[in-house]
């Protein structure tokens, strides 16, 4: 239910930090990683902010497509990273785990359009890009909501039990 910052920025180094030349070094690490990008991904935690992936300028090509289908691949691939923070398992509610499974099948399908992009021998026509691109582009926003399902999800859930936690009081006698 919980993950700290730390612990998710030593698993992009294998465990542990690596050694830096000065505090300085350590301060601009801590400040880039932990202040902006991880407090920055805490406001998602709030329906009127939602996660939005990158938006990037697409080229109506074979390269274009190929891109794009492995950026999604990759975005997904490093949130459910992010979310299972090296556990093989994490207790999540139905609806987020409903979400998570949805991820999987985008990640699935950005796979397929990404190895079918790549390999000249498969045919696709200017028409066919274009339609695969727009689809694409509709997966994009299927990946967000189910993202955002994921995050609301998570963060009621730690809510309910941090309150539920803290409003067992003692009986005093």
């Amino acid at each position: 239910m919980s993950a700290s910052p730390i612990a998710v920025v030593k698993g992009l180094w294998g465990g542990e930090l690596p050694e830096f030349e000065s505090l300085d070094a350590v301060n601009e690490l801590i400040g880039v990683l932990v202040n902006g990008l991880w407090n920055s991904l805490t406001r998602h935690q709030k329906r009127s902010d939602p996660f939005r992936l990158v938006r990037p300028k697409v080229t109506r090509t074979r390269e274009g497509l190929a891109d794009l289908a492995l950026m999604r691949q990759q975005e997904i691939e490093g949130f459910i990273e992010g979310l299972f923070v090296g556990e093989e398992q994490v207790d999540l509610p139905e609806k987020a785990s409903a979400a998570l499974d949805t991820l999987g099948q985008l990640r699935a399908m950005m796979v397929g359009v990404h190895q079918v992009s790549v390999d000249e021998s498969k045919p696709a026509t200017p028409s066919d890009i274009a339609t695969t691109t727009k689809h694409l582009q509709e997966l994009t926003r299927i990946a967000e909501n189910e993202i955002n399902r994921v995050v609301l999800d998570g963060t009621r859930a730690r809510r309910q039990l941090m309150s539920s936690v803290g409003s067992s009081r003692p009986t005093r006698h």
